[in-house]
């Protein structure tokens, strides 16, 4: 069918015959939910939750990240997750500019079963919205995925291997995953499970920004002793928007505005909540008081873990997942992490490994455990994929996500640690020593409020008039530059 015969006038314009108006704008609601969670959502998160003099460079790292994945997205990097295939584990690079490509309709490779006849069993899936729409979609997932890698690396890593480091892990680290268990890759033919990206964007994002903590190095001794929010209430917005944004997060990977995306919405939200007041009951059983910030990682371990079986898993699993993340989590953070000596000197800042890569794991794991027969055909009509609780070859289905999740972490740690060794020769990993004294101020010449204190180079010139009332109310001389 020609384009100029796949079209149709009618009271919305030309609109093509195979479009669903209702599936096309669910889609990029959802994308724009999930762009929301990373700008302004993670800049926000960013820019509150480390020390004030990192606020300004903490959240330009991610909105940086965001600008930067999208042009090398449509440039060559959605055809290397997407596109046709060049190795089993990787796509050909093109670009996804051309009017051609993007008002066609959407297709994505499904997993091909054969009946003994030999006739294919399981047709292609395709989305009965634009190339445009899925392009959309993809690039917000691939730039949350390097900004969550961004928080292991706060507070010490240099602006410009940064500005080198995204490219460069999105091409060789995203892309690999993307194709491996989304785009019709060697994971995705075996059967390994990932819904909506618990594998690659989650364990991949917290195995590499551990990889790449270890290669920069740690914050000075005073950050890593005293590393407190600037502003808890913002950590609360930008961590609100998360959540909520997670409805698109989820709810946008059936492709279309069925009862499988309502399903996982649902799952969502239950899980959120369950795990973020299991990690504040164990706060409180053990620290003696709810945590705010401790609050937050509950949430956010939740939201990590139903995302590889969101729609896949019945509500009293999304219960038991919750359960799983709001305690295994908060045990590897609080008590194996301080009693392991290699991540004691791994400095992530954030937490990402715990956060993001164990309950990421966690999440595939349970999956393999919990996807139940009729929602798994419901999302991909392949037969035989169910959980290890619902029997059959569900024992299968938890060992391959046990062996998925392991190619998820060798390639991520492998890959960045030559990304990270790469960039080495070209420009410095970290800030100078000048740098990691004073912060914002230093790196950007910007500061994040109108208020003198950690880390600022005090200059009355900049900073006040030279009256000697205003120098004796911030007990320093007229005239000197005190550095704190």
């Amino acid at each position: 069918m020609s384009v100029a015969r796949a079209y149709q006038g009618n009271r919305s314009g030309a609109v093509a015959e195979w479009l669903n108006e209702g599936d096309n704008a669910w889609q990029m609601i959802s994308a724009t939910l999930v762009g929301l969670q990373s700008v302004p959502g993670l800049v926000i998160l960013y820019g509150s939750i480390v020390k004030k003099k990192w606020a300004v460079n903490s959240a330009f790292m991610a909105l940086y990240a965001f600008a930067a994945v999208w042009i090398c997205w449509v440039t060559w990097a959605y055809g290397m997750s997407f596109g046709d295939k060049l190795l089993p584990f990787w796509g050909k690079a093109r670009p996804a500019l051309g009017q051609k490509l993007l008002i066609q309709q959407a297709a994505l490779p499904a997993t091909t079963h054969y009946r003994r006849d030999g006739t294919e069993e399981t047709p292609m899936i395709t989305p009965f919205y634009p190339m445009a729409s899925m392009v959309y979609f993809q690039c917000v997932f691939a730039a949350i995925t390097v900004i969550l890698l961004a928080g292991s690396l706060l507070g010490r890593m240099s602006i410009k291997a940064w500005m080198l480091f995204v490219p460069l892990w999105l091409t060789f680290c995203y892309t690999v995953g993307a194709f491996s268990l989304w785009g019709g890759g060697f994971l995705f033919q075996w059967g390994v499970i990932d819904y909506s990206g618990g594998y690659v964007i989650h364990l991949s994002s917290g195995v590499a920004g551990l990889t790449a903590a270890y290669w920069v190095g740690p914050r000075t001794p005073s950050d890593r002793e005293r590393f407190p929010p600037n502003n808890v209430l913002l950590v609360l917005v930008g961590a609100g928007m998360l959540w909520m944004g997670w409805t698109g997060f989820n709810g946008g990977d059936p492709y279309a505005a069925n009862i499988d995306s309502s399903m996982a919405v649902l799952n969502t939200h239950i899980c959120a909540a369950t795990s973020l007041l299991m990690w504040t009951t164990l706060d409180v059983a053990f620290f003696k008081k709810p945590s705010v910030i401790g609050a937050v990682q509950g949430m956010m371990t939740g939201l990590v873990c139903i995302t590889p079986g969101a729609g896949l898993v019945q509500g009293w699993a999304a219960m038991v997942m919750g359960i799983l993340s709001g305690s295994i989590p908060w045990y590897t953070m609080m008590v194996v992490h301080r009693r392991w000596a290699f991540l004691q000197k791994i400095d992530d800042t954030l937490a990402v490994f715990h956060t993001h890569a164990v309950a990421g794991f966690l999440g595939g794991a349970s999956t393999g455990l919990f996807a139940e027969p009729v929602l798994c055909s419901l999302f991909l009509p392949v037969t035989g994929s169910r959980g290890g609780v619902y029997g059959g070859v569900g024992g299968v289905q938890f060992l391959k996500q046990v062996v998925g999740a392991g190619f998820v972490v060798a390639w991520n740690a492998v890959v960045t640690t030559l990304i990270c060794v790469a960039i080495r020769v070209v420009t410095p990993l970290r800030m100078s020593e000048e740098q990691l004294k004073i912060g914002d101020d230093e790196v950007h010449g910007e500061e994040a409020y109108a208020l003198w204190g950690d880390g600022e180079r005090f200059d009355v010139t900049r900073h006040g008039s030279n009256s000697e009332s205003e120098s004796q109310q911030l007990h320093v001389p007229t005239g000197v530059t005190q550095n704190v």
